[in-house]
């Protein structure tokens, strides 16, 4: 099998881990990150060093594949970007569980991470690098923009479109014909029932708009209501 890395080494890879464990298709290699101590065991796989090293391990273990394992969405393209300018022609894989229930007639990026229980219906677009995490579903003819993500348990409905960068935390339900916009963060367990612009913070059941937020706003926290 090909060898891949996994960039981060959070919670959220483990989950990725598991994910290409199950599938069969690469060798992992090793994580890299750039918090973790190199030599650090991560379910069986050591930290090989931060982003710096992808370019050796291209020239002498021969991996060009990986995929990035960070939860925050401006986080993340931060990381694609880091990576595109160490090893231009790097190649990022997706992670999508087996018991996901995908339809054949969905369009879907690269870099993408679908787990476990996800639902995805007909005519669904999914961009570059989103996250549609567990138990998460997309209704028909909804469309996720790049590097925006859905948390466990979310509920999207028909006809729904999410910007850029957001993110729909968990438990969140989202009714058809709804625009969210890009850079905003729907609470945890809210419900939206109507549009939602750019750079907003909304919660609540109707969800309503609490403040504005700036681009790579920190929104994943432990004692945050988005939490991931």
């Amino acid at each position: 099998m090909e060898k891949i890395i996994i960039i981060g080494a959070s919670g959220h890879a483990k989950v990725i881990t598991d994910i290409i464990e199950k599938n069969g298709q690469y060798e992992i290699y090793g994580f890299v990150d750039s918090y973790k101590k190199i030599g650090s065991d991560i379910l069986g796989y050591k930290i090989i060093g931060d982003a710096k090293c992808i370019p050796y391990l291209k020239e002498k273990e021969g991996i060009k594949k990986g995929i990035v394992a960070i939860g925050d969405n401006w986080k993340r393209k931060e990381m694609v970007k880091k990576i595109k300018a160490l090893v231009m022609d790097f190649d990022f894989i997706s992670a999508i569980h087996s018991s996901a229930s995908i339809s054949n007639y969905i369009s879907i990026g690269k870099g993408i991470v679908v787990m476990a229980g996800v639902v995805v219906n007909s005519d669904a677009q999914i961009g570059d690098f989103c996250i549609v995490n567990t138990k998460a579903s997309l209704g028909h003819d909804s469309i996720m923009e790049e590097f925006s993500s859905l948390s466990p348990g979310v509920t999207i409905g028909g006809n729904v479109s999410i910007g850029k960068f957001t993110a729909i935390s968990i438990g969140a339900t989202v009714v058809n014909n709804v625009n969210i916009g890009k850079h905003t963060v729907i609470g945890a367990g809210a419900l939206v029932t109507k549009e939602v612009g750019d750079f907003q913070i909304a919660y609540g059941s109707p969800a309503k708009l609490i403040k504005k937020r700036n681009k790579g706003d920190v929104y994943l926290s432990n004692n945050s209501i988005n939490e991931y």
